[in-house]
């Protein structure tokens, strides 16, 4: 689901501010609302998402929401601008969702890097800096991915891949013509930079988490799953990842290596 929504600093201040005020209402007290937008949003963050915006827009990071590009059970990812002028993607986590808790237990237990209790807000805010730091150490390992610039609570700000709020297609929305044995490799070179030197698993990828914008530039997105491969499913994740995309590229057409030697492939001394 898709839906306009233009949100400037004046807008998240004045949201701000409401939530302050309603705070301070007597419990069970209800108000008025005079903007759809107001409403809308309301509907999908809670009052401590929108004070996170707030605090954002205050340290520079963003100057305002422009539209939403995709939209989730798990999280939103707006269009945003920010102070000079630059394009950027926002991906709030949804702190409401209790599917999220289940499916992300697998990629956190086991993890070295990140412990969790049971506080499902703990747990949300623990995710967003996870995919924060497999973004830096992906991007650091010259891998191509959106680049991460600040992550804060439940909302993790990176570099938007496409032109003017239009996303750049997905793997998946290619013509047919252009899934080839060549854009394969492509594809197999970041996974190859992701593992070998960045020592990460994806954990989900598929046709529907790799972006192209352009020849030569295959971008690898979501890496909230992503694990270490010290993780205790490291190897579980590498093979469903690997059979996920030879298949795509198979069912193209394309003329792809079986699953076992792209693995042992990967694995290299």
């Amino acid at each position: 689901m898709y839906w306009a929504i233009c949100l400037g600093r004046e807008e998240i201040e004045e949201l701000a501010r409401r939530e302050e005020l309603k705070r301070k209402e007597r419990k069970g007290t209800k108000r008025k609302s005079g903007s759809d937008l107001f409403q809308t949003l309301e509907e999908v963050f809670d009052n401590r998402t929108v004070m996170s915006l707030y605090q954002l827009i205050n340290r520079g990071y963003i100057e305002g929401m422009r539209g939403v590009v995709k939209a989730g059970k798990e999280s939103r990812i707006y269009w945003a601008k920010g102070t000079k002028g630059e394009d950027l993607a926002v991906k709030i986590y949804l702190t409401s969702s209790a599917e999220f808790r289940k499916s992300m237990l697998q990629y956190i237990h086991g993890d070295p890097r990140f412990k969790v209790g049971r506080d499902h807000r703990l747990m949300v805010y623990t995710w967003a800096q996870k995919e924060y730091k497999n973004l830096v150490e992906a991007a650091r390992a010259g891998v191509r991915v959106p680049k991460p610039i600040y992550v804060y609570e439940n909302i993790l700000i990176m570099e938007f891949i496409g032109e003017d709020g239009v996303p750049a297609p997905l793997l998946r929305d290619l013509p047919g013509g252009e899934v080839t044995a060549d854009l394969y490799r492509e594809v197999a070179e970041e996974v190859d930079k992701l593992y070998r030197t960045a020592g990460l698993v994806h954990a989900d990828l598929s046709e529907y988490n790799i972006m192209v914008p352009g020849p030569g530039s295959v971008t690898l997105i979501d890496f909230g799953q992503a694990v270490t491969k010290e993780h205790p499913m490291a190897d579980d994740f590498l093979k469903r990842d690997v059979a996920n995309v030879i298949r795509f590229f198979r069912r193209a057409g394309a003329e792809v290596p079986q699953e076992e030697s792209v693995i042992e492939w990967l694995k290299r001394e």
